[in-house]
């Protein structure tokens, strides 16, 4: 037998070498596979709580109703800015109830500056948490390096406040702010084409006029001052200041900060916003005394309350039976199609409540909507969903988080009742359709379009046309059609005349207590007291369970889903700080915005000077 040739035996000790590389790269990465389930089931899930420890509430990012979708792998890479990071208010809302009865739990610490965002009406519901806390005859510290209005609101929860003697606590109250772009599309020679159902739909005036309309700032300066009139009142009840006092310091916070030779945070303990003013190490020193445990490392002993309700509620794979409430998160903009968590999938939240009703023991359905609507078929697409869930006997409650306007009121005037946080915003009932044409800037340009069609209406549609005025008439009796449905609905679902209705829409906003008065919700409370409304409605007695539904995860998402959290919770955030945070979030939340109007027929019912919610 003749010997193989020398490129043969080239060629073959490659592919040799090739498989075992192969082969030891697979043998690796099964390895890994297996110390990745040992650090999430047996490592970091079976470490032990400390004997005596603060449970830390060190919120960094945003606190939203429902995380949004993130590649587990992507998550596994690094922790995020916490601009990115997302913090699940359940999370946190379980971890301070459980803490109140755990006695190795000694005290609660508030570390606030990584806190981007949170709102009013998701402050409130954690101060409702940490009063019963409080009431357990516990201590609760918030410190900080400096307290942003929206971190001071938890911040001033506590027994006691410690602020770093270089801070600040720089209230100023709430304000609604936009953009107006009339003028600047007319220089551009940019036609905007503004179709609208109701006479005050604040959607349309960034682009007809160059000013907020007298009518819209009387209605958004209502709500604005419902909410900072919440605010101030929850602020100056825990710090026992005299009603009025916060306005008076906003109004006199320049001659007072001068008496104090620009001492911000001097002038925030005379003010008694504050009760200590420490340096870190101090502040360490006394949180030690608190809790009465210090770490190998010198700080005051602390689990991280992600760490601990997780700890509290590990992991299961066994499905919830028996009887219960089963309650679904809409959370985010309303789109058509199939969409992940955080944003409302006009398909996927239809199935999920679908799968809901139809599961053994569900008695009731709380939806949890936090959304200033989005897309008109997806909203229809949902509301039809309810109203099968409906017809089968199963009562559908609603509950609304910060915001359920427009879209988001428009799914939720099909349920049996809806309940509101005094702090939600509701109401703008109206229908808009917005875009633009270039033909003009196209002409400056030196750019001109023409052809022929089959019918007059062919190419009408062209943004590089004029509009056809047959297409804005049809256009126009669109939006209507959609409006008076979305009257007759508003009508039908809250027992209320259509004129009554007619008198209230018109896109205009509406705070909880206005919405309360004007019948567009039932009352005013919590989750937990709209979940304790559904149940008593589904006939179930004391001691009935909670089923919080998410579309389902296959093994794989659900075990990276995990370690990615439990990493997450291990890891420090690196960045920029939360003030910087603030300043780039509205641009990203405009490109946000513009990247999820994906409705078939370009009809949005969607509130935008919502988004400028506290």
């Amino acid at each position: 037998m003749s010997k193989p040739s020398l490129l043969r035996r080239v060629f073959s000790g490659f592919w040799a070498g090739l498989t075992w590389f192969r082969l030891a790269l697979s043998n690796i990465l099964f390895l890994v596979f297996l110390g990745l389930i040992y650090v999430l089931y047996f490592s970091g899930g079976q470490q032990p709580m400390p004997e005596k420890a603060a449970l830390l509430l060190n919120l960094g990012g945003t606190v939203v109703e429902e995380k949004s979708h993130t590649n587990p792998l992507q998550a596994l890479l690094g922790e995020p800015a916490p601009t990115e990071r997302e913090v699940l208010l359940r999370d946190v809302l379980d971890a301070i109830r459980h803490a109140a009865g755990d006695p190795a739990i000694t005290a609660l610490v508030m570390e606030l500056d990584y806190l981007v965002s949170s709102g009013i009406s998701k402050n409130l519901e954690i101060a409702e948490a940490i009063s019963v806390f409080k009431a357990s005859g516990k201590p609760v510290i918030a410190v900080g390096d400096y307290f942003s209005q929206d971190q001071y609101l938890l911040a001033s929860q506590a027994d006691e406040i410690i602020l770093n003697p270089m801070g600040a606590v720089p209230l100023e109250g709430f304000a609604s702010y936009r953009n107006h772009f009339r003028e600047a599309l007319e220089k551009a020679s940019v036609s905007m084409h503004v179709f609208r159902a109701g006479e005050h739909k604040s959607m349309a005036e960034p682009f007809l006029r160059d000013d907020m309309s007298a009518e819209e700032k009387a209605l958004t300066e209502r709500w604005l001052r419902d909410l900072w009139g919440r605010y101030t009142a929850v602020v100056e009840e825990r710090r026992e200041l005299e009603p009025g006092a916060i306005d008076r310091l906003i109004a006199s916070y320049h001659s007072l900060l001068a008496e104090t030779g620009g001492d911000s945070a001097r002038l925030a303990r005379e003010q008694g916003l504050v009760d200590r003013l420490l340096v870190r190490s101090d502040a360490n020193d006394y949180l030690i005394q608190v809790v009465g445990a210090e770490d190998d490392e010198g700080f005051y002993e602390a689990v991280v309350f992600e760490r601990y309700i997780a700890h509290q509620r590990p992991v299961s794979f066994q499905p919830v039976t028996g009887d219960r409430v089963a309650v679904v998160t809409a959370e985010g903009n309303i789109m058509s199609g199939e969409q992940p968590p955080g944003t409302i999938g006009g398909d996927s939240l239809a199935r999920l409540l679908r799968q809901t009703a139809e599961q053994d023991g569900v008695k009731a359905i709380v939806l949890r909507v936090n959304s200033g609507g989005g897309s008109v078929f997806a909203s229809e697409r949902i509301r039809q969903a309810l109203a099968r869930v409906r017809a089968q006997g199963l009562p559908v409650v609603v509950s609304m988080g910060s915001l359920a306007a427009s879209g988001g009121y428009y799914i939720a005037a099909e349920a049996d009742q809806i309940w509101a946080t005094p702090a939600t915003l509701t109401g703008s009932i109206g229908v808009f359709m917005a875009f633009p044409t270039f033909e003009q800037l196209l002409d400056r340009a030196g750019i001109h379009t023409d052809g022929v069609g089959t019918t007059s209406l062919a190419g009408s549609l062209r943004f590089d046309r004029p509009l056809n005025p047959q297409v804005a008439q049809s256009l126009a009796s669109g939006v209507n059609f959609t409006y008076q449905g979305f009257l007759d609905l508003v009508a039908a679902g809250r027992g209320l005349e259509r004129a009554q209705v007619l008198e209230l829409a018109e896109g205009k906003v509406w705070s909880a207590s206005d919405a309360l008065r004007l019948g567009l919700v039932d009352d005013l409370g919590s989750l937990r007291e709209a979940i304790a409304s559904a149940a008593e409605l589904g006939g179930l007695g004391e001691g009935y369970q909670v089923e919080y539904v998410q579309e389902p995860l296959s093994p794989r998402d659900l075990l990276l889903q995990q370690l990615a959290s439990r990493i997450g919770v291990l890891a420090p955030w690196p960045g920029l700080g939360a003030g910087v945070q603030q300043l780039v979030q509205p641009l990203a939340s405009v490109a946000r915005m513009l990247a999820e109007m994906n409705d078939p027929a370009h009809l949005y019912m969607r509130c935008l000077s919502c988004s400028a919610l506290p």
